[in-house]
């Protein structure tokens, strides 16, 4: 790095005369999820603070996530309550599709952009380098018969993920089913218990 004072004066001056949302763009990274699970639902206790640093209306972010993730919920002040218990990376892996959607500009990789509407048209514009780009937004799919999971029936499951409070999770035919006593990376057959909208509950099978 050159000490030439000259230069060094020069790069102040050109940091000094930078938007405040370029010369802090670095700094946007998401809060650790605060998650917690009430009975059946799952809550995400800091929601609030996801959409302030995301610098999205809460209701355009709740709604993308429910449709994302096949569920019903309700924003409660700072809080975003899911119907049934979801797993971290469930929630995590929509947030940042949300976020290359709906926030990074795909010139120059910032998140310093606003949304606009041109017709029908909704808009992605960047204030660091001035592009913008039509964004298609996924309607809802028409409710369609699909395969279901039958209580009191067994089924074979591959376990991808861990709870939060140590079940197996499994994913099959669009439903989260959570399968005490296995490990990631198992595949079992287990007896589905209880199937409550597209959360499931199963055990174990055990042959005769």
């Amino acid at each position: 790095m050159t000490s030439d004072p000259e230069y060094l004066a020069l790069l102040e001056r050109a940091k000094a005369n930078l938007p405040a949302y370029v010369a802090e763009h670095e700094r946007f990274q998401l809060p650790d999820l605060d998650i917690l699970y009430e009975g059946k639902a799952t809550v995400l206790r800091n929601f609030k603070d996801v959409t302030e640093v995301l610098r999205r209306e809460d209701r355009d972010v709740v709604q993308y996530l429910l449709r994302e993730l096949g569920t019903a919920g309700s924003q409660e002040g700072r809080r975003l309550l899911f119907q049934g218990r979801l797993v971290r990376g469930q929630i995590e892996d929509k947030l940042n599709s949300y976020i290359a959607t709906f926030v990074m500009c795909s010139e120059c990789n910032r998140p310093d952009t606003h949304l606009i509407r041109d017709g029908r048209t909704l808009v992605l514009k960047c204030e660091a380098c001035g592009a913008h780009r039509p964004i298609k937004v996924k309607k809802a799919a028409p409710q369609v018969a699909r395969p279901a999971l039958e209580e009191g029936k067994v089924y074979e499951f591959t376990i991808e993920d861990i709870g939060g409070r140590g079940d197996g999770v499994a994913r099959k035919e669009g439903y989260t089913v959570f399968i005490p006593g296995t490990g990631k990376g198992m595949t079992v057959k287990a007896f589905v218990e209880k199937v409550t909208g597209n959360i499931a509950f199963a055990k174990l099978h055990r042959a005769p």
